[in-house]
């Protein structure tokens, strides 16, 4: 699939499989800031680029495992979603959850973009079917 891009700054790198489209499903984005995360205040990163992602397809932004495992750095928004229609810069909001403020520099990995369908659908008003589960929700399998 190819996929319209551009770069709004010059520094800004593309989306990159670290291993491959065949071992990877999510390419890197990078910072094209310096920014500082002080611990539990959200902050938006720019990467610098914007896409024209196409009708029925979405860009999912999701938190980059390292960065939550070792700096506590996650997504309040997890994932973050790019709808076909956005054209606008893309940017990742981040969120420091340890105690010491995290410095992001540009060049730096802060997220993983997803590329995936999704379905359009139109609701239809009406009674529904039973099922095993009904309405148990919130713990009801009773399992921790």
């Amino acid at each position: 699939m190819r996929i319209r891009i551009k770069r709004l700054d010059p520094r800004a790198e593309l989306p990159a499989y670290v291993h491959g489209p065949e071992e990877d499903a999510g390419m890197d984005l990078r910072a094209v800031e310096d920014v500082v995360l002080e611990p539990g205040v959200p902050q938006v990163v720019p990467t610098g680029l914007a896409v024209e992602i196409p009708p029925g397809w979405e860009g999912q932004v999701r938190p980059r495992s390292g960065l939550a495992l070792k700096h506590a750095i996650s997504m309040p928004n997890a994932p973050g979603t790019i709808d076909p229609g956005y054209r606008g810069e893309l940017k990742v909001i981040l969120i420091n959850l340890g105690r010491e403020p995290y410095r992001v520099r540009a060049g730096d990995r802060i997220a993983q973009l997803v590329i995936a369908p999704y379905a359009a659908v139109e609701w239809e008003e009406a009674e529904l079917n039973e099922s095993r589960r009904a309405a148990g929700g919130f713990g009801s399998s009773g399992r921790s």
